[in-house]
């Protein structure tokens, strides 16, 4: 069972999210701030944290903040009545993975942290299931009951990308400057070849799709 962390100086706030949470099986424990936070987590292990960030003692930024000094890719999503572009744009600098603001959409939360979790799972494990398909990081390697595929690195790369976020679309200058890195000379058009490659090699597959947006870029499509 999943642990997630709710952090708010509000008690009603705290027993509210709590509530919602363990309606949804995740085991709950919750503390006021960030010191008290920092102490429940030597004692429990946390697999996300739902955060505020106006708080006494030690805020949600300065919390945040602290743990990715540390290398803690604790997943984080901040919760805030603060609204303002620069508030979010402060809460992403310091290192939060998302951020909603009160008052909170329970379903849309709900959802974020699936997300969230979903994507700290393909991180610490570094391999991406799809059906029967099983992309593997470490080896390069794209396999399906029992056949075996070594992708050159980049192409590997670009699918695993985009099977990373499924439905999400990526321009090709995302793609290139995340892949390729933002000083390479080629031009976006090679997105687009290793892409076709891509197609090309996995023609047949029924496990997914990867389909172009006009006008935008790509986006990779599970099939049921």
């Amino acid at each position: 069972m999943l642990n997630i962390m709710v952090v708010d100086d509000d008690k009603n706030t705290r027993m509210l999210l709590k509530a919602v949470l363990e309606g949804e099986n995740y085991t709950v424990v919750t503390a006021e701030n960030g010191e008290d936070a920092l102490a429940v987590m030597d004692n429990h292990h946390v697999d996300l944290v739902v955060l505020d960030v106006m708080m006494p003692k030690m805020d949600g930024y300065e919390f945040t903040s602290l743990l990715r000094q540390n290398d803690n890719n604790l997943p984080i999503l901040m919760v805030s009545a603060k609204q303002l572009p620069a508030d979010k744009k402060k809460g992403f600098v310091v290192g939060t993975d998302d951020y909603m603001t009160k008052p909170i959409d329970e379903e849309e939360m709900l959802l974020r942290i699936k997300a969230l979790l979903r994507r700290a799972k393909i991180a610490n494990e570094r391999r991406i299931e799809v059906g029967d398909v099983v992309l593997d990081y470490d080896s390069l390697t794209v396999s399906r009951n029992g056949e075996v595929q070594e992708l050159p690195q980049k192409e590997f790369m670009l699918l695993y990308k985009l099977l990373s976020y499924p439905g999400k679309i990526f321009t090709r200058i995302q793609l290139m400057d995340e892949i390729w890195g933002a000083d390479c000379e080629t031009g976006w058009e090679t997105v687009t070849v290793h892409i076709g490659r891509l197609r090309k090699r996995f023609e047949g597959w029924d496990e997914f799709q990867i389909v172009s947006v006009r006008g935008l870029g790509y986006k990779a499509v599970k099939k049921e």
